[in-house]
This record gives C-alpha cells, sequence and structure tokens, in this order.
C-alpha cells in the first residue's frame, strides 16, 4: 500500500472461494482496487464447508491455504475468512466503504444493501464487469482442470490489463 493509500484508506470488500487463482481473479482484484483513490483491499475466503454447501463439492484447496496463497499474491491488503453461519457478522466486523461483487456472484447478494443498513453499516455495493467469462470463470477451469492447479506463480504482481 502506497503513503498515500494509508491516509484514510477507504476499505473495498470482495468475497470468493479463490480455489486457485486465475486472470479473472486478478482482474477482480484490480478493478475492486480501482473503485478508490485509497484502496485497502479486504478479500474474504468461503469457508470450506460454506463451498460445499453452496458448491455440492470440496474446494482444491483448503481455506488456510486459499487464505494463505492470497496473502502471497500481495493484490490483498487483508484477507480474512467469511463467517461460520452468518455472512453478514464478518463484513461488519471489517466495515467496508464498498463491496464490490463478481459479475456472476448471486449467493448472498439480494437484500444485502438493506440487510447492511438495518445492520447500522451505510454501504456502496459495485457490480464489477467480467474479464474474458468464456475462458477464466473458475467453475469452467474448475472441470476442465480436473484437480490440476490453475494458481499463478505468487511473484506475478500485476493483472491483466482490462
Amino acid at each position: 500500500m502506497s503513503n498515500a493509500s494509508k491516509k484514510n484508506p477507504e476499505k473495498i470488500m470482495v468475497f470468493g472461494v479463490f480455489d486457485g487463482l486465475h486472470p479473472g481473479h486478478l482482474n477482480f482484484f484490480r478493478q475492486a482496487r480501482r473503485l478508490t483513490r485509497r484502496p485497502c483491499l479486504v478479500v474474504s475466503v468461503a469457508r470450506d464447508r460454506n463451498v460445499i454447501r453452496l458448491k455440492g463439492r470440496r474446494p482444491n484447496f483448503g481455506e488456510r491455504k486459499r487464505m494463505a496463497l492470497l496473502k502471497e499474491c500481495k493484490f490483498a491488503d487483508k484477507v480474512v475468512l467469511s463467517g461460520k453461519d452468518n455472512h453478514l457478522s464478518h463484513i461488519l466486523k471489517v466495515k467496508p466503504e464498498i463491496i464490490a461483487l463478481g459479475y456472476d456472484q448471486k449467493t448472498y447478494v439480494k437484500n444485502l444493501k438493506k440487510d447492511l443498513k438495518n445492520k447500522g453499516l451505510l454501504v456502496k455495493i459495485v457490480r464489477l464487469k467480467p474479464y474474458k467469462e468464456k475462458i477464466y470463470k473458475s467453475s469452467l477451469l474448475y472441470r476442465t482442470s480436473s484437480s490440476r492447479s490453475v494458481i499463478q506463480s505468487p511473484a506475478r504482481r500485476t493483472a491483466p490489463k482490462t
């Protein structure tokens, strides 16, 4: 984070499984960071049990490994685990000014702004644009990789151009 960003940064929160980072994820992080001049990107990693419940399968990598990989790639200023039973609790703890949703995120989205407002948190919600969704949609990569890793090298520090 730059010195200018450290002065009153605006927290932008994003959510996902991030089961192997690919160029679509990196573009997602880049778009989220561009929502403000002083970004502090907080990445919420879905818990294993929530992935199983919502997607009907285990992630290739456990939640702790996925968190560690995100921390290594340096796109996030902070990486947190999602709530266990309540999707609002960890959002309320972080208190983001902006929530950035992926173009295809549907889980927990309905009434999110209203539910947070009812809990005293006013937040701007932004839907981000897809990046080559026919190629880099995680569910497609999961099917085609048959458990091969699509993780980018942590040394890669720049997201693809949009």
